[in-house]
Order: structure tokens, then sequence, then C-alpha cells
């Protein structure tokens, strides 16, 4: 996503193992080689949750603080990149029940959400044409709006459409069903619509940014 870059970072799986494993033999200078790849990018998303750049640094820091005093129980069932978003989301709910800033409310009932009815698919961010997506302005839109979704659906979607978990993924790092995870991001799709659908239309009022 344009101004929202994902913690993921293509790296050779056996690199990281072998730093891993030297790091857990008692190399732990070796551990800022393992999160380099990873430091600008949690603070991004950090920064995404939280909306406040020191907490965000905060996060960040606790993330890998986090990440290396357990790195012990890293059994590599996921990819290093995976297990660090986990934490930092972790992080995040942390410092925003201390803050008092946000109420997860009754949403993370699954026999609700399971129940909900999904309608067809809406009109996507990666449908915005990357000739738009180059203007600062748009960009900060964009960021905008993914910061002034609801705690819940934020999380879904940086997961979602910024990190391209997989469902599967998504599900176990919130520890929500698969239901769950189609209805929030059908959610969070539909704030970002609306939020961004005036600002885009102004832009190219030619185009049919919405079905309707």
């Amino acid at each position: 996503m344009a101004g929202l870059t994902r913690l993921t970072e293509v790296r050779d799986d056996s690199d990281e193992a072998e730093i891993i494993a030297c790091i857990r033999a008692g190399s732990t200078h070796m551990f800022h080689d393992l999160i380099r790849p990873y430091e600008r990018k949690a603070y991004e998303m950090a920064l995404a949750l939280v909306k406040n750049a020191e907490d965000a640094e905060d996060v960040a820091q606790e993330t890998f603080l986090t990440a290396l005093r357990n790195l012990d129980a890293f059994r590599a069932e996921a990819k290093f990149s995976t297990w660090l978003i986990s934490i930092a989301l972790n992080e995040a709910r942390a410092k925003l029940r201390r803050a008092r800033t946000v109420k997860i409310d009754s949403l993370d009932d699954d026999a609700k959400e399971a129940q909900a009815v999904l309608p067809d698919p809406l009109w996507g961010w990666r449908e915005v044409p990357s000739e738009m997506l180059e203007r600062l302005e748009v960009r900060q839109w964009i960021e905008d709006a993914v910061s002034e979704l609801p705690v819940i659906y934020r999380e879904v979607f940086l997961l979602r459409e910024v990190e391209e978990l997989s469902i599967s993924e998504t599900c176990r790092i919130l520890g929500i069903s698969v239901a769950s995870v189609k209805v929030r991001l059908h959610r969070a799709r539909i704030l970002m619509q609306n939020r961004l659908a005036p600002q885009l239309k102004w832009l190219h009022p030619k185009r049919r940014w919405l079905p309707w």
C-alpha cells in the first residue's frame, strides 16, 4: 500500500535460520542483524495502530525486546516476520489498553460475526491507478483513512491488506475465526471507501469509484 510498507521482507529463510541459531547459541550481538530489515517497518505498523509517534517508538522497541527475550520460543512454524507481527500487535494493544484510548467491544463475539452476510466484493484500494498513488496527497489520504479505522478493523486491514498475510495467519495472530476476519475486513473496506471516495473522485471525476 502506498505510504504503508510491509513488515514482511524477502530474505533467504536459511540465512535467517542461521542467524537465529547463532543468537540462541549465545551470539546475541547478531540480534540486530536479524531485526534490521524490520526496524523501520515495525515502527510504521505500530504508528498505524497507536497513532502517536512516541508511543509507536515504544511499541517497536518493546516488540524487539520481547522477540529477543522469547527467541527460544520461536519454533519456525511461521515466518519470523509473521511472529514479529504478532508480537508488535500485542504490544500495540497493551499500549492502547494502558492509555485507555480504545475500547474493544462486543464485536469480538465470533458467533455474532459468523452469522453476518457478506455482500458482493467492493471497490478496493488496489484499484487506485498507480500514477495517483504516487501523489503525496493520495498516499497521505490513505494513511489517514487507515489510522481512523476502529482498532478491530484497523488490525485486520493492516494484516490482510498491508502485510498481505493469509486468512489463516490473520486468524492465528488475532485469535478470531475465519468468519470474523472476513466480516471485519469487509467493514474496514467499506469505511475506507466512504472516507476516500470523495477525495479520489475529486482527483479523477470521470472514474466510477463506487458500485452505486
